[in-house]
């Protein structure tokens, strides 16, 4: 594969998103249609060994074998593409085997201090409660961000019977084993026709959603006590439990987890959530300061063992400004901006803000991968500070007229924090916006990030939202395309162009991470004129009827 610049295009997908498994991705990056079109491929953590989230509660960084073979990595590699992979470092699965050793063993468990146990964490800042955990007291949590309502805390039944509480800032379910007939009579003195009937009544409640505790048990009330300690005993879990990062353990995890990341080719790791990993009694919980730059320093030390670019993830509002913090420590950062101000423009027709940030990138030098749709939604929470408040309501307001959704942190109005659509029919299903909004993104400052969906023009999936039921808005974008859906794709003309605009960008000397830039407004039309070299590529872009030409 030819390519010229150091910041092409890279496509971002699930290793099941088109066709299926990873093979069948590699056939469609092999067609004539996609030569020279994409630099690096970032694979979403589905790949590895994983259970929820869509990959983002990882077991172990093994590759999945239901979804790929590490030949399909090589096949990659042979196609000239490179890899873009996450590293989750707040969390781990439930069933990772440092969790599930710390369940079987408990304190005698050589992962004991893995995980952050709640109450050794918040020991002499608050009173234990009857259920057992720790209420810290108002001055230790009045600034902390927590993800979900309530604590952050999931109940750990530990081989004694006692249950701990752990700190599990995502995910968390409780599940509990339906008793059977013997199973009742093996843990009590009952009778087989009472224990049938219990086990009916116990089974009955459970799927009704009711915890043990709530459990109306009538007349079998006697054999209450004893019903309970054998549901709890053999719960089980599923979520995402935080990494205690004071461990010794969790550090030699880290490493072994870059070196893997590496041997698969990685050349860029995206540190998921990486700003909750520091934690500390009285600090926000988020961004901790300057723990979070200390975590991301040690973190990169060993990255640079193993020739790694870090890719810290991270959404904050603009005028907090930490995109530059980001950036003067020397990492490339995400552009979370571009997606929303290219739809406020775009919808304004009216560029000038776009062109304001896109100035403000080039004059600060940094670094960025910019995106329009990718696997979690069009960042909002992310404009304040660059557009007024009405602004962005105007444009939610505009999405979810179209049939996109708004995910707002634990339910509050106004506490919003991204819309849920995929990109195409967040501009309406109009192939000139899109269009559009892709040749201006090919020549924004930044390696260009592509979601695999919008190449292909994907329309809200409302079904897939109805059948991933309660929490399931993201589905809306993340549609699983089979090969003959590629193949009909291809042949529209929103999608060749678009392949057309990703192969100039990626092949035209022009562009790179240390060309010259120049953005200029003149109207409506913004022209990007990139210059490297003797080498010059110009876009001039007319927001008032969408129109584009290059030279």
């Amino acid at each position: 594969m030819s390519k010229f610049v150091d910041n092409g295009p890279m496509l971002n997908a699930y290793p099941d998103s088109m066709g299926g498994t990873m093979k069948d991705i590699v056939d469609v990056l092999s067609k004539e249609e996609f030569k020279d079109v994409f630099q690096s491929f970032y694979i979403l953590p589905s790949i590895f060994n994983t259970d929820l989230d869509r990959g983002f509660s990882v077991i172990d960084y093994g590759i999945n074998e239901e979804l790929a073979k590490e030949k399909d990595i090589e096949d990659l590699k042979n196609l000239g593409i490179d890899l873009k992979l996450d590293f989750i470092l707040n969390h781990a699965s439930v069933l990772s085997p440092q969790f599930q050793d710390l369940i079987k063993n408990g304190e005698n468990s050589r992962y004991k201090d893995f995980f952050i146990n709640w109450n050794k964490f918040w020991e002499g800042c608050g009173e234990m409660t009857p259920e057992g955990y720790i209420q810290p007291r108002e001055e230790y949590i009045k600034d902390m961000f927590f993800r979900k309502p309530g604590l952050p805390i999931l109940m750990v039944r530990m081989p004694d019977g006692s249950d701990v509480p752990y700190w599990n800032t995502f995910y968390q379910e409780v599940q509990y084993k339906r008793p059977d007939v013997q199973d009742l009579m093996d843990a009590m003195d009952i009778q087989y026709l009472a224990a049938k009937r219990l086990s009916d009544l116990v089974c009955a409640e459970l799927d009704a959603g009711k915890k043990p505790s709530e459990i109306e048990f009538g007349k079998y009330e006697k054999y209450k006590d004893k019903v309970i300690d054998l549901l709890e005993s053999r719960r089980r879990y599923l979520g995402q439990m935080d990494l205690n990062i004071k461990s010794d353990l969790v550090w030699e995890h880290y490493r072994n987890t870059l070196k893997a990341l590496s041997g698969y080719g990685a050349r860029i790791v995206r540190l998921d959530a990486f700003a909750y990993a520091p934690k500390e009694p009285g600090k926000k919980n988020f961004l901790n300061e300057p723990d979070t730059w200390d975590v991301l320093e040690k973190v990169k030390k060993l990255a640079d063992e193993f020739g790694v670019s870090l890719l810290p993830e991270i959404h904050a509002s603009y005028s907090e400004k930490i995109y530059e913090v980001v950036a003067s420590k020397g990492y490339m950062t995400y552009d979370f901006f571009l997606p929303g101000l290219l739809i406020y423009a775009i919808e304004n027709k009216n560029g000038e803000v776009l062109r304001k940030w896109a100035q403000e990138i080039q004059d600060k030098k940094i670094r960025v991968v910019n995106m329009l749709g990718c696997h979690d939604g069009i960042p909002l929470l992310d404009l304040k500070g660059i557009l007024p408040e009405e602004d962005i309501q105007k444009m939610i307001d505009t999405i979810v007229g179209r049939g996109g959704f708004v995910k707002d942190l634990h339910g509050a109005k106004n506490m919003y924090y991204q819309v849920n659509a995929t990109y195409y029919s967040a501009l309406g299903d109009d192939d000139k916006k899109m269009l559009f909004a892709r040749a201006i993104q090919m020549f924004m400052p930044g390696k260009p990030q592509v979601w695999y969906l919008d190449l292909f023009a994907g329309k809200n999936d409302h079904e897939a939202v109805k059948r991933a039921g309660a929490g399931g808005h993201k589905e809306i974008n993340r549609t699983n395309l089979t090969t003959e859906q590629i193949e009909e794709a291809l042949k529209k003309d929103v999608v060749k162009e678009q392949l057309r605009l990703l192969s100039f960008r990626n092949t035209n000397p022009a562009f790179g991470f240390d060309s010259n830039l120049s953005i200029d407004m003149n109207g409506t039309v913004m022209t990007f004129t990139w210059e490297k070299d003797g080498h010059r590529a110009v876009l001039e872009a007319d927001f008032s009827d969408y129109s584009y030409s290059i030279k």
